[in-house]
């Protein structure tokens, strides 16, 4: 894997519709399986800096927890209000079984 690709975890880490909280280089993030694809996201919400590990995953969206709004996991955009700004969202590739980001 090029050196540009961080390993986060390892593919059976994570059962289906799971998450978890990660840190790098001070940024909080989030990785996050749904079905047979892995999804690394900014962990805290865009509206109110609240964790979005504390939420619930629909599909390739994340719920906030604190005011409902909705976030796609595939681009990052706020889906509902009270959240009108994205989260960032990061390149994911799986190889031999291991989870990589682009974090960059």
């Amino acid at each position: 894997m090029d050196a540009d690709w961080t390993l986060v975890a390892g593919a059976d880490d994570l059962n289906v519709d799971e998450m978890r909280a990660f840190e790098h280089q001070g940024r909080r993030l989030l990785l996050v399986r749904t079905g047979t694809r892995f999804h690394v996201v900014d962990e805290m919400c865009s509206h109110e800096d609240y964790s979005l590990a504390l939420g619930c995953i629909k599909g390739d969206r994340i719920k906030c927890s604190l005011h409902g709004s909705y976030f796609d996991l595939n681009t990052g955009e706020a889906l509902d209000e009270p959240a009108d700004e994205p989260i960032c969202t990061y390149p994911v590739q799986v190889e031999d079984g291991k989870v990589y980001a682009q974090l960059g």
